[in-house]
């Protein structure tokens, strides 16, 4: 009977112990779950096809009267010759009369179906776009990188064609004047029609904010949003010791994100080397407003107290590359 009792005690603490080792396990995970949960976030864009003119046919008077007929004299007086009454010149001029308004029918058509109502060649529905999608993993140590994109994000003016470019160039100067802390990248170009590209835009979008668990700034269709001051990043001139911005544990990493929808073609390198990369961000950097439809350039962690560790990172980005 007590042998009884002490392999049920036994038995008892060992399922004690597991349990405690679960939990321990579980909850440390938790909080790994909680770190570097903070983002920040600059957007705007719009995948809408510019308002073009109409097209109006002009009015055409035949020699000799006989009234106005629309369409470049597309007009019963000169189809009688062409059936046969009247003959000589004036049956050969409906003949070339008669090629010309059907060249001039089809062209319409094909401009009608391809989405082009005017006179002058626009873009349509089936143009091609471009969605590209750019990763920088930073060490910590670059403190400093959060602060300028902050800054670009409370300054950015995200409505216009020519702002949303000037951001992606300054998001791409400040990971440029950083490469001593680029560690990881990956970068990838999606092709897709313009009727269809804001979906996948909106895909890869939602996909990177899904990994924050707060967006504690954004600046999205100059909508500034900020989270607490107390929770937000100190500017520089605001610490009485500048170095406290560019100490940090070891194992941890900044994750910058660029996104660019692209009128026609962009193809971004390969990213298997430190050139690669910087030759993909004054790509990316130097995309003129006339092309570019949507961006955003999302970053974690954004507040001061959050950390990206190494696990974090794999779990999260799995198709970064060493650079």
């Amino acid at each position: 009977m007590r042998k009884k009792l002490q392999l049920a005690f036994k038995a008892l603490l060992k399922a004690f112990f597991i349990l405690s080792l679960v939990f321990t396990l579980a909850l440390g995970h938790a909080d790994n779950a909680l770190a570097a949960r903070s983002g920040g976030r600059i957007g705007g864009g719009s995948f809408r096809m510019p308002s073009s003119r109409t097209y109006t046919p002009r009015t055409y008077a035949p020699p000799g009267g006989g009234g106005y007929y629309p369409g470049g004299g597309f007009g019963f007086p000169f189809l009688i010759p062409f059936w046969g009454i009247g003959g000589g010149f004036g049956g050969l001029f409906s003949i070339l009369i008669f090629i010309a308004i059907a060249n001039f029918l089809l062209q319409t058509f094909r401009r009608v179906n391809s989405g082009e109502t005017s006179d002058e060649v626009g873009y349509s529905s089936n143009s091609p776009v471009s969605v590209t999608r750019l990763q920088v993993g930073l060490l910590a140590q670059a403190r400093g990188l959060q602060t300028e994109l902050n800054r670009i994000a409370e300054a950015a003016d995200t409505n216009s064609p020519e702002g949303r470019a000037e951001i992606l160039q300054e998001a791409s100067l400040a990971l440029l004047r950083h490469p001593e802390y680029w560690v990881y990248a990956a970068g990838a170009t999606q092709q897709a029609k313009l009727n269809s590209a804001e979906a996948q835009f909106n895909r890869l979008s939602l996909a990177e904010r899904s990994k924050f668990s707060e967006e504690t700034l954004s600046n999205v269709n100059n909508q500034l949003k900020a989270a607490l001051a107390k929770d937000a990043l100190p500017a520089a001139d605001n610490v009485e010791n500048p170095t406290d911005l560019i100490t940090s544990g070891p194992g941890e990493y900044i994750i910058v994100t660029l996104l660019a929808a692209t009128l026609g073609k962009l193809e971004i390198p390969a990213i298997n080397s430190a050139d690669d990369l910087r030759q993909a961000l004054r790509q990316i950097g130097g995309l003129p407003s006339d092309r570019l439809l949507a961006i955003e350039v999302l970053w974690t962690p954004q507040a001061e107290t959050d950390t990206l560790t190494s696990d974090d990172l794999f779990a999260e980005y799995p198709d970064l590359k060493l650079v």
